[in-house]
């Protein structure tokens, strides 16, 4: 009786552990539904590849995404920049394994509704710009907010309250795009990647708004998992996550992100990026 009691107890054990299901996330710098349609593709693609059931969980914001991540509540996530830097600075032992091939080298671009008449220039942005109304992303995001205020500060030497007449935070790119076609802010900063799936799905109209700056480069997304992945889900665990995601080819899971594929990432190729959110104080 005992012998079998024993069995049952490692069935048991065994079970539990098989039963961990692998959670991530990604920032909801578009329009939700969207995501969630996506991302859960990804989920089946990753679950395939790592042999453990792993589940897409959504969130409302950016700062949701780092505290999830935080709260062990996901253990790996599609990470902007900058909160990619707040969730390892929150979770010691936490590593950014990759990143698009875009995304050592990212850009904003800075929108206009035509209407304001401000032509576009290619070396700075327009001195134009200067007393119309203006509106960021999220918050803490990288390509939305964080780069967009450094370039502005770096070219007028004036915090963005000073240079626009009024400014804002759309709460993500689509909806930045919307704003500014519709005319409620005259210009915005975009991920230049969500701009161009944008214009090419014709979710944008060029005749109402159009890109009159292109940012200088920086890093931006990356996937973080944490640093306990190999203490949860077995030895070499981080090393096939990374692997799975290298590997991920198939255009219909890179148009998730979007991107071109994935390339390794390390924590060090986001010093930049903690550099900058520490002199406009987005991180201490």
């Amino acid at each position: 009786m005992f012998r079998w009691i024993a069995v049952l107890a490692l069935m048991t054990v065994g079970s539990l552990a098989h039963a961990d299901t692998f959670r991530f996330t990604a920032i909801p710098d578009e329009d939700q539904s969207r995501l969630v349609e996506r991302f859960s593709k990804v989920a089946d693609y990753l679950s395939a590849q790592l042999g453990v059931d792993v589940e897409y969980v959504p969130v409302t914001s950016y700062g949701a995404a780092v505290t999830a991540f935080r709260n062990d509540q996901v253990q790996l996530a599609w990470f902007g920049g900058l909160s990619g830097v707040q969730a390892r600075q929150l979770v010691p032992g936490s590593q950014a394994i990759a990143q698009g091939e875009e995304d050592a080298a990212f850009s904003s671009y800075f929108i206009a509704n035509t209407e304001t008449g401000i032509e576009p220039e290619q070396d700075n942005l327009p001195d134009a710009v200067r007393d119309h109304s203006f509106t960021f992303g999220a918050k803490t995001s990288t390509s939305g907010r964080l780069m967009p205020e450094h370039f502005i500060r770096q070219r007028f030497d004036e915090a963005p309250e000073e240079v626009f007449s009024r400014v804002g935070f759309s709460g993500d790119h689509s909806r930045t795009i919307a704003l500014v076609e519709s005319g409620t802010y005259d210009i915005g900063a975009v991920n230049f990647t969500v701009w161009q799936a944008a214009v090419e799905d014709g979710r944008v109209d060029t005749d109402k708004v159009e890109v009159i700056w292109e940012s200088p480069t920086y890093p931006d997304y990356q996937w973080t998992l944490r640093g306990d992945a190999d203490e949860r889900y077995g030895e070499g665990f981080t090393d096939k996550v990374q692997q799975a995601l290298l590997d991920m080819t198939d255009p219909a899971l890179l148009e998730s992100f979007p991107r071109s594929g994935f390339i390794p990432a390390s924590n060090d190729d986001y010093a930049p990026i903690e550099s900058v959110g520490k002199s406009i104080g987005l991180l201490r």
